[in-house]
């Protein structure tokens, strides 16, 4: 057993996250730098440090995560999902889950999707396994870069600006519920209309990603929606009893067993 091998025993028995359920190469790359930039020569000394100093910790879960979003990001897709999601009558309340949200994007966009279509009515879940990037989605306060394809009329109904940044409305923000999630081991929700996680797959094993994806089928309604990221096409979608009816866009069509 290597030093990183031990490291990843240890970070599970300090946190309950499997590092091994990551893509070794990346999330090794990523924590040695930590580990060099923190002063540590070894991953016993890293781990040490870690359950002496646990705002360390928090140092950690970013790296892990790569907090780098902004607002609908990859517009064109936002776009279609919209006409997928909003097209028929409603039924009931729509149950959205924006899963790995990191600090809010996704959601917030979502929300104003919601907002755009008339749709008032939503149950929204935003998870992530980071406690400082939920803060931050809480706060709901961004930069110019992180708004880029907000259009003028978005930013004037749904914003406002203060000394440190654009900050969300009030009535998007309190719609929104933030909670903290591990994708790898805690329980999902459930009777989901629509599951968005997006550039979050590529960093876990084939059999941590076989876990993911099969939960989240079972936790879409028949009929429900699943959106991934741009670089997170599913080769093997139907044995999940998942169909692609767009670009990176799934839709559960049966009763998974």
């Amino acid at each position: 057993m290597d030093e990183f091998e031990q490291f990843m025993i240890d970070f599970l028995h300090l946190t309950g996250i499997d590092l091994s359920l990551y893509k070794r190469p990346q999330m090794e790359r990523r924590l040695t730098s930590l580990r060099n930039q923190l002063g540590c020569d070894t991953y016993p000394q890293f781990a040490e440090k870690l359950s002496l100093q646990p705002e360390w910790l928090h140092r950690v879960l970013d790296k892990m995560t790569i907090n780098v979003s902004e607002f609908f990001r990859n517009r064109e897709r936002w776009t279609m999902l919209s006409t997928y999601i909003f097209q028929g009558p409603m039924t009931h309340p729509f149950r959205f889950w924006s899963a790995a949200c990191s600090t809010g994007e996704e959601p917030y966009s979502l929300r104003i999707l919601a907002s755009q279509a008339g749709v008032t009515e939503v149950d929204l879940l935003a998870t992530d396994i980071d406690s400082t990037a939920l803060s931050h989605a809480r706060q709901g306060i961004y930069q110019q870069h992180q708004l880029r394809e907000v259009t003028k009329s978005e930013l004037a109904a749904y914003f406002q600006e203060t000394p440190v940044g654009w900050q969300i409305n009030r009535e998007i923000a309190e719609s929104v519920h933030f909670q903290q999630h591990n994708l790898l081991s805690d329980p999902y929700p459930s009777a989901l209309d629509l599951i968005i996680c997006r550039n979050v797959l590529i960093y876990f094993t084939d059999g941590a990603k076989h876990h993911v994806i099969s939960e989240f089928a079972k936790a879409l309604r028949t009929g429900g929606l699943l959106f991934l990221g741009s670089t997170e096409q599913l080769l093997h979608a139907k044995e999940y009893s998942l169909y692609p009816v767009a670009p990176f866009l799934y839709q559960k069509l049966s009763t998974m067993p």
